[in-house]
Protein backbone atom coordinates (compact mmCIF):
# COMPACT_ATOMS: atom_id res chain seq x y z
CA UNK A 1 0.00 0.00 0.00
CA UNK A 2 1.19 3.50 -0.67
CA UNK A 3 2.68 5.42 2.44
CA UNK A 4 0.39 8.67 2.29
CA UNK A 5 2.16 10.24 4.96
CA UNK A 6 5.49 9.45 3.49
CA UNK A 7 7.21 7.19 6.27
CA UNK A 8 5.98 9.65 9.75
CA UNK A 9 4.45 6.15 10.84
CA UNK A 10 1.32 7.94 11.42
CA UNK A 11 -1.96 7.07 10.42
CA UNK A 12 -3.59 8.86 7.34
CA UNK A 13 -6.80 9.30 8.55
CA UNK A 14 -6.37 9.12 12.58
CA UNK A 15 -3.34 10.58 12.86
CA UNK A 16 -2.24 8.86 15.29
CA UNK A 17 1.08 6.60 15.53
CA UNK A 18 2.33 3.71 17.47
CA UNK A 19 2.42 4.20 21.30
CA UNK A 20 -0.35 6.98 20.81
CA UNK A 21 -3.29 4.14 22.01
CA UNK A 22 -3.85 1.92 24.44
CA UNK A 23 -4.53 -2.36 23.77
CA UNK A 24 -8.15 -1.64 24.59
CA UNK A 25 -10.12 1.15 22.57
CA UNK A 26 -13.92 2.19 23.25
CA UNK A 27 -15.67 2.76 19.96
CA UNK A 28 -18.33 5.44 20.06
CA UNK A 29 -19.98 6.95 16.79
CA UNK A 30 -20.05 10.66 17.97
CA UNK A 31 -17.03 12.58 18.19
CA UNK A 32 -18.33 14.55 20.76
CA UNK A 33 -19.10 11.74 22.96
CA UNK A 34 -14.93 11.24 23.35
CA UNK A 35 -13.87 13.44 25.79
CA UNK A 36 -17.29 12.16 27.91
CA UNK A 37 -15.85 8.74 27.94
CA UNK A 38 -12.33 9.94 28.63
CA UNK A 39 -13.38 12.15 31.37
CA UNK A 40 -13.77 8.15 33.12
CA UNK A 41 -10.31 7.55 32.46
CA UNK A 42 -7.75 8.11 34.75
CA UNK A 43 -5.19 11.31 33.48
CA UNK A 44 -6.99 11.18 30.51
CA UNK A 45 -5.06 13.23 27.49
CA UNK A 46 -6.18 14.56 24.29
CA UNK A 47 -4.18 12.91 21.17
CA UNK A 48 -6.03 13.84 18.00
CA UNK A 49 -8.66 15.49 15.93
CA UNK A 50 -9.06 14.33 12.51
CA UNK A 51 -12.49 13.99 10.51
CA UNK A 52 -15.18 12.22 12.30
CA UNK A 53 -11.76 10.97 14.21
CA UNK A 54 -10.95 11.97 18.26
CA UNK A 55 -8.90 10.25 20.13
CA UNK A 56 -7.99 10.42 23.81
CA UNK A 57 -5.47 8.47 26.01
CA UNK A 58 -5.87 7.57 29.54
CA UNK A 59 -5.46 4.58 32.06
CA UNK A 60 -8.49 2.19 33.50
CA UNK A 61 -6.87 -0.21 36.20
CA UNK A 62 -3.39 0.73 35.51
CA UNK A 63 -3.58 -0.51 31.88
CA UNK A 64 -3.68 1.74 28.90
CA UNK A 65 -7.31 2.18 27.01
CA UNK A 66 -8.33 4.91 24.56
CA UNK A 67 -11.83 6.23 23.17
CA UNK A 68 -11.64 7.06 19.51
CA UNK A 69 -14.73 7.94 17.53
CA UNK A 70 -15.53 5.87 14.37
CA UNK A 71 -18.28 8.41 12.81
CA UNK A 72 -21.57 6.85 11.36
CA UNK A 73 -21.24 3.68 9.45
CA UNK A 74 -19.50 0.53 8.42
CA UNK A 75 -16.86 2.33 5.95
CA UNK A 76 -15.34 4.82 8.61
CA UNK A 77 -15.54 2.42 11.14
CA UNK A 78 -13.59 0.00 9.73
CA UNK A 79 -11.07 2.63 8.84
CA UNK A 80 -10.55 3.46 12.59
CA UNK A 81 -10.03 -0.35 13.56
CA UNK A 82 -7.88 -0.88 11.13
CA UNK A 83 -5.62 1.80 11.99
CA UNK A 84 -5.83 1.28 15.26
CA UNK A 85 -4.94 -2.37 14.98
CA UNK A 86 -1.78 -0.87 13.39
CA UNK A 87 -0.62 1.33 16.29
CA UNK A 88 -1.04 -1.58 18.78
CA UNK A 89 -4.78 -1.95 19.56
CA UNK A 90 -6.27 -5.53 19.28
CA UNK A 91 -9.48 -5.16 21.65
CA UNK A 92 -12.58 -2.93 20.77
CA UNK A 93 -15.96 -2.25 22.52
CA UNK A 94 -18.28 -0.43 20.35
CA UNK A 95 -20.51 2.23 22.55
CA UNK A 96 -23.14 3.75 20.72
CA UNK A 97 -27.19 4.12 20.46
CA UNK A 98 -29.41 1.66 19.02
CA UNK A 99 -33.18 1.78 18.23
CA UNK A 100 -35.22 -1.09 19.32
CA UNK A 101 -36.59 -3.98 17.54
CA UNK A 102 -37.76 -6.48 19.72
CA UNK A 103 -41.11 -5.56 22.01
CA UNK A 104 -39.60 -5.69 25.48
CA UNK A 105 -36.67 -3.08 24.02
CA UNK A 106 -37.40 -0.15 25.72
CA UNK A 107 -36.03 3.30 25.34
CA UNK A 108 -33.48 4.02 28.43
CA UNK A 109 -32.10 0.59 28.17
CA UNK A 110 -29.03 -1.16 27.09
CA UNK A 111 -28.45 -3.66 24.57
CA UNK A 112 -25.19 -5.60 24.34
CA UNK A 113 -24.89 -7.45 21.06
CA UNK A 114 -23.74 -11.38 20.85
CA UNK A 115 -23.75 -11.07 16.78
CA UNK A 116 -24.82 -8.40 14.08
CA UNK A 117 -27.26 -9.30 10.82
CA UNK A 118 -24.59 -7.95 8.54
CA UNK A 119 -27.30 -5.98 6.14
CA UNK A 120 -24.83 -3.55 4.75
CA UNK A 121 -21.74 -3.22 2.43
CA UNK A 122 -18.64 -2.69 4.44
CA UNK A 123 -17.89 -6.70 6.02
CA UNK A 124 -18.30 -8.04 2.38
CA UNK A 125 -15.30 -6.47 1.30
CA UNK A 126 -13.91 -8.30 3.90
CA UNK A 127 -15.67 -11.69 4.35
CA UNK A 128 -18.48 -13.76 1.79
CA UNK A 129 -21.74 -12.96 3.55
CA UNK A 130 -22.06 -16.42 4.72
CA UNK A 131 -19.21 -15.77 6.99
CA UNK A 132 -20.99 -14.50 10.29
CA UNK A 133 -20.67 -11.13 12.46
CA UNK A 134 -19.78 -12.74 15.76
CA UNK A 135 -18.96 -10.73 19.11
CA UNK A 136 -16.26 -11.66 21.11
CA UNK A 137 -17.21 -13.90 23.88
CA UNK A 138 -15.22 -12.63 26.76
CA UNK A 139 -16.31 -9.76 26.23
CA UNK A 140 -19.87 -10.08 25.93
CA UNK A 141 -19.53 -11.60 29.32
CA UNK A 142 -17.75 -8.24 30.56
CA UNK A 143 -20.19 -5.86 29.24
CA UNK A 144 -23.22 -8.65 30.82
CA UNK A 145 -21.40 -7.97 34.18
CA UNK A 146 -21.31 -4.97 34.07
CA UNK A 147 -24.95 -4.67 33.31
CA UNK A 148 -25.51 -6.45 36.77
CA UNK A 149 -22.75 -4.78 39.23
CA UNK A 150 -24.09 -1.13 37.65
CA UNK A 151 -28.13 -2.36 37.66
CA UNK A 152 -29.28 -1.18 34.49
CA UNK A 153 -31.77 -3.22 32.35
CA UNK A 154 -30.49 -4.85 29.44
CA UNK A 155 -31.02 -7.13 26.81
CA UNK A 156 -28.24 -9.98 25.30
CA UNK A 157 -28.66 -11.20 21.87
CA UNK A 158 -28.61 -10.33 17.91
CA UNK A 159 -28.81 -6.48 15.82
CA UNK A 160 -28.94 -5.44 12.97
CA UNK A 161 -26.38 -3.79 11.27
CA UNK A 162 -27.83 -1.36 8.29
CA UNK A 163 -26.57 1.70 5.84
CA UNK A 164 -29.36 3.63 5.59
CA UNK A 165 -31.11 5.32 8.70
CA UNK A 166 -33.88 6.77 6.65
CA UNK A 167 -34.07 3.41 4.72
CA UNK A 168 -35.25 1.69 8.40
CA UNK A 169 -37.00 4.95 9.44
CA UNK A 170 -39.19 5.52 5.77
CA UNK A 171 -39.00 2.29 4.35
CA UNK A 172 -42.30 2.79 2.68
CA UNK A 173 -41.25 5.54 0.27
CA UNK A 174 -38.19 4.37 -0.73
CA UNK A 175 -37.88 2.65 -4.20
CA UNK A 176 -36.96 -1.22 -2.98
CA UNK A 177 -39.60 -0.60 -0.11
CA UNK A 178 -40.58 -3.92 -0.80
CA UNK A 179 -37.01 -5.57 -0.15
CA UNK A 180 -36.76 -3.27 3.05
CA UNK A 181 -40.17 -3.97 4.62
CA UNK A 182 -39.96 -7.54 4.05
CA UNK A 183 -36.39 -8.24 5.43
CA UNK A 184 -37.10 -5.88 8.71
CA UNK A 185 -40.28 -8.13 9.09
CA UNK A 186 -38.18 -10.98 9.31
CA UNK A 187 -35.99 -9.66 11.87
CA UNK A 188 -38.89 -8.93 13.81
CA UNK A 189 -39.92 -12.45 13.80
CA UNK A 190 -36.37 -13.43 14.70
CA UNK A 191 -36.53 -11.77 17.51
CA UNK A 192 -33.86 -9.62 16.43
CA UNK A 193 -33.71 -6.70 19.46
CA UNK A 194 -32.32 -3.85 17.56
CA UNK A 195 -30.93 -2.06 15.02
CA UNK A 196 -28.00 -0.06 14.46
CA UNK A 197 -24.67 0.59 11.75
CA UNK A 198 -21.49 -0.11 12.81
CA UNK A 199 -21.18 -3.74 14.64
CA UNK A 200 -20.92 -6.38 11.53
CA UNK A 201 -18.42 -4.73 10.19
CA UNK A 202 -16.53 -4.37 13.89
CA UNK A 203 -17.04 -7.78 14.19
CA UNK A 204 -16.18 -8.99 10.25
CA UNK A 205 -12.96 -6.42 10.84
CA UNK A 206 -11.98 -7.82 14.35
CA UNK A 207 -12.37 -11.36 12.97
CA UNK A 208 -9.85 -10.93 9.90
CA UNK A 209 -6.93 -9.39 12.19
CA UNK A 210 -7.39 -11.54 14.67
CA UNK A 211 -8.71 -9.01 17.19
CA UNK A 212 -11.61 -9.18 19.72
CA UNK A 213 -14.66 -6.82 19.30
CA UNK A 214 -18.03 -6.58 21.03
CA UNK A 215 -20.91 -3.42 21.22
CA UNK A 216 -23.23 -2.11 23.69
CA UNK A 217 -25.71 0.43 22.72
CA UNK A 218 -28.05 2.52 24.54
CA UNK A 219 -31.73 2.19 23.25
CA UNK A 220 -33.24 5.58 21.85
CA UNK A 221 -36.51 4.26 21.48
CA UNK A 222 -38.67 1.67 19.48
CA UNK A 223 -40.33 2.30 17.02
CA UNK A 224 -42.59 -0.96 16.77
CA UNK A 225 -43.47 -0.34 20.44
CA UNK A 226 -44.92 3.47 18.77
CA UNK A 227 -46.57 1.32 16.08
CA UNK A 228 -48.55 -0.72 18.17
CA UNK A 229 -49.25 2.14 20.81
CA UNK A 230 -47.25 1.22 23.44
CA UNK A 231 -45.56 3.28 25.91
CA UNK A 232 -42.34 4.24 23.99
CA UNK A 233 -40.29 6.37 26.02
CA UNK A 234 -37.26 8.21 23.86
CA UNK A 235 -33.96 9.08 26.10
CA UNK A 236 -30.99 10.82 24.20
CA UNK A 237 -28.50 10.75 27.36
CA UNK A 238 -26.12 7.69 26.60
CA UNK A 239 -24.43 7.83 29.95
CA UNK A 240 -26.12 4.55 30.83
CA UNK A 241 -24.34 3.15 28.13
CA UNK A 242 -21.14 4.80 28.67
CA UNK A 243 -20.84 3.77 32.46
CA UNK A 244 -21.68 -0.05 30.76
CA UNK A 245 -18.76 -0.04 28.47
CA UNK A 246 -16.17 1.56 30.90
CA UNK A 247 -16.72 -0.76 33.64
CA UNK A 248 -16.93 -3.73 31.41
CA UNK A 249 -13.59 -2.67 29.99
CA UNK A 250 -12.62 -2.51 33.60
CA UNK A 251 -13.79 -6.05 34.18
CA UNK A 252 -12.44 -7.85 31.17
CA UNK A 253 -8.85 -6.06 31.49
CA UNK A 254 -9.04 -7.34 35.50
CA UNK A 255 -10.14 -11.14 33.82
CA UNK A 256 -7.12 -10.99 31.00
CA UNK A 257 -4.40 -9.91 33.90
CA UNK A 258 -5.73 -12.80 35.68
CA UNK A 259 -5.59 -15.35 32.38
CA UNK A 260 -2.67 -13.49 31.78
CA UNK A 261 -3.81 -12.67 28.12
Amino acid sequence: MTDYMEGTGIQYHLHIKKGDVGRYVILPGDPKRCEKIASHFDDPQFVADSREYVTYTGYLEGEKVSVTSTGIGGPSASIAVEELFACGADTFIRMGTCGGIALEVKGGDVVIATGAIRHEGTSREYAPIEFPAVADFSIVQALNTASDQLEKTSHTGIVQCKDSFYGQHSPEIKPVSYDLINKWEAWKRLNVLASEMESATLFVVASYLKARAGSVFFVVGNQEREKLGMDNPIYHDTEVAIEVAVQGLRNLILEDRKKQR
